[in-house]
């Protein structure tokens, strides 16, 4: 998405090579293809782990964390294919956002017209808050040191990154539309 902002903005009339059907293809199989890759190998390291003792998770999805902690054997290895995956999919998604954002705005600053700089914000700025709110707790969570970890905080968490960012999202793109924004103050007036 960061990758179509920065086109539609700083090469706008390059658009429709750059983003030609194809392009979008190989975008989104890149994408799925790598979080395949990424799962097959976790999941493979956990399931070679031995469990012992409950096997009651206490978390509401089967997150590798809770995974490990019921392990009786040595996790380490599992622990560092964890980190470096962890390390390699938000460093490599946020590193394209942030690329793909500091170009747009170095073209918005050298942009003549306020209300062309402000239209080109607005068209970015539903994609960055959700994607603030996404990094920022996934980053909070998966960067604490161990002493520090708390199962409810992980939960609730977990529900943020998982649950609420997707809900969120085709609310807050809808907000951009002008239909949703007549049919919003319309409902809000009549209250």
């Amino acid at each position: 998405m960061a990758y179509d902002r920065y086109v539609a903005i700083c090469r706008p009339l390059h658009y429709p090579l750059l983003m030609r059907p194809q392009v979008c293809w190989g975008l989104a199989l890149s994408s799925w293809l790598g979080g395949l890759l990424v799962s097959v190998i976790k999941t493979t390291c956990i399931a070679s782990l031995s469990y012992c003792g409950p096997n009651v998770l206490n978390h509401f999805f089967c997150d590798v964390s809770p995974l490990l902690n019921l392990s009786c054997t040595h996790v380490v290895l599992t622990e560092l294919v964890d980190f470096i995956s962890a390390i390699v999919i938000f460093c490599g998604s946020l590193l394209v956002a942030l690329v793909s954002y500091l170009a747009i705005s170095r073209v918005l600053i050298r942009m003549p017209s306020a209300a062309a700089s402000h239209k080109a914000l607005s068209t970015c700025a539903s994609h960055l808050l959700v994607m603030g709110i996404f990094y920022s707790v996934v980053l909070f969570m998966y960067s604490r040191p161990k002493p520090i970890k708390s199962t409810d905080l992980n939960k609730v968490l977990s529900v943020i990154y998982t649950v609420a960012t997707p809900v969120c999202s085709p609310i807050i793109y809808c907000l951009r539309n002008k239909e949703v924004h007549a049919v919003l103050k319309k409902t809000l007036h009549q209250c």
